[in-house]
């Protein structure tokens, strides 16, 4: 069973937990930018700061909104561009499984 990530801030302060998510949806809900678009961009961020369980977790996201996988590795591209190949081999670990 998978827990939530946020599970143990959610026990200690429920009103920090629903910041997060205000935020979260306030960020990523739709707007001007698709919701796919900005969970693609948000993919890019975790990729070039190598978080694993963010970059997982945003590209099964991406996926529901409707990316490819094609669109997915563009992603990959992008960050490899301008962060180098050592994302790309977090990127990879993230998104066995998920691809």
């Amino acid at each position: 069973m998978n827990r939530h990530p946020l599970e143990t801030i959610q026990k200690s302060d429920d009103g920090l937990f629903r910041l997060i998510g205000d935020t979260r949806d306030f960020a990523l809900g739709e707007g001007e930018i698709s919701k796919k678009n900005k969970l693609l961009i948000a993919l890019a961020i975790d990729v070039a700061k190598n978080a694993e369980s963010g970059i997982t977790s945003l590209a099964k996201q991406a996926l529901e909104a409707g990316a490819m996988k094609q669109e997915i590795m563009e992603v990959l591209r992008i960050a490899h561009y301008i962060c180098g190949v050592g994302c790309i081999y977090t990127a990879a670990k993230a998104l066995d499984g998920v691809l």
